[in-house]
């Protein structure tokens, strides 16, 4: 039977559906993924919008954020700013242990103005959620693997319960870019340089590991695209504008356009279509290089992204109410 209905109706009905498909796209989902932030915030730009993007993605659980590499407590008072600024101080914030480091931690006067304090153990603080949540847990690591290398040696079977880790790290077959824009053949890349006895740990450790390495990652955030988070005026983005300046201010070198290797692997947890990923086998040698050989699939390998989509993605969510 055919049913005919009013222009006026057929209307309405429309604008209902287009509502509810809306609501569907920004509610968060019943359960969402509980996740670890593991973060070396403080260096490069990349991971306070890696931070900001899974503050606003309602798929994420953030069970709490954990710093590595170099002065982590430092790092951790960074965070502690940050996310008392934008209204989540109730999130458990933990400290790695300490490493060398010689590089330039650009953001060290944003997180000087906390006052200091020890914050809990980073790897007990990573065990006692995955005892509390066995199998359940996202390690978004996007930072150098020294607390993932750590938490392996001091607990491997408690470490393999984890669900997964995505990571940013490593090269396949593109290097870094050249200034001009020119791509390179792969080379160490620096989460993978600082630690390549962890990220041999990590690709061994049993646990799913799903790699967002330089191939993929290298996305620019234009000039115009960056002035409408900076002029959107929350929390969230005020916060963005004031790290990205010292960074700009304090790096030898720094790009007009920052590039947002971590917020890829952020995006990659509950949005992989943007950037699909294949099994390989990776190996990765005493420099810190890695490289696709034969043999079983030991991780999920993402050699290409939809930057254009990841870059609507990332400017909607993060300028989202």
């Amino acid at each position: 039977m055919k049913i005919h209905r009013s222009l006026p109706a057929l209307l309405v009905g429309f604008a209902l559906c287009v509502g509810l498909q809306r609501n569907a796209l920004t509610q968060a989902p019943a359960t969402p993924q509980l996740v670890i932030l593991d973060t070396d915030i403080g260096d490069d730009i990349d991971d306070a919008f890696a931070l900001a993007l899974a503050l606003q993605s309602p798929e994420l659980k953030i069970l709490g954020v954990t710093t590595t590499f170099g002065n982590t407590e430092l790092r951790a008072r960074l965070v502690d700013r940050y996310l008392t600024a934008v209204g989540r101080g109730d999130l458990p914030i933990a400290a790695g242990p300490a490493t060398p480091a010689t590089n330039n931690f650009t953001q060290a006067a944003y997180a000087k103005r906390v006052p200091e304090s020890v914050h809990a153990d980073a790897i007990e603080f990573l065990f006692s959620q995955i005892r509390k949540h066995p199998g359940e847990i996202t390690l978004i690591a996007i930072g150098p693997l020294s607390n993932v290398h750590a938490a392996i040696e001091r607990d491997p079977e408690t470490f393999k319960k984890l669900k997964r880790v995505v990571l940013m790290g490593g090269s396949v077959n593109r290097g870094y870019d050249g200034s001009d824009g020119a791509r390179r053949p792969a080379e160490p890349e620096w989460n993978f340089l600082c630690d390549p006895a962890g990220a041999k740990a990590l690709f061994g450790s049993g646990v799913p590991v799903f790699m967002m390495p330089l191939d993929s990652t290298q996305v620019h955030l234009p000039r115009e695209e960056r002035e409408k988070i900076f002029a959107h005026g929350s929390p969230l983005t005020d916060q963005l504008t004031l790290l990205y300046h010292q960074w700009a201010a304090g790096s030898d070198n720094p790009s007009p356009s920052p590039t947002l290797f971590d917020p890829v692997a952020v995006t990659y947890t509950f949005r992989p279509d943007l950037c699909p990923a294949t099994p390989m086998r990776i190996e990765i040698d005493d420099s810190g290089l890695s490289r696709q050989v034969n043999g079983t699939p030991n991780a999920q390998v993402c050699l290409q992204s939809d930057e254009k989509g990841f870059l609507q993605f990332l400017l909607d969510r993060v300028t989202a109410k």
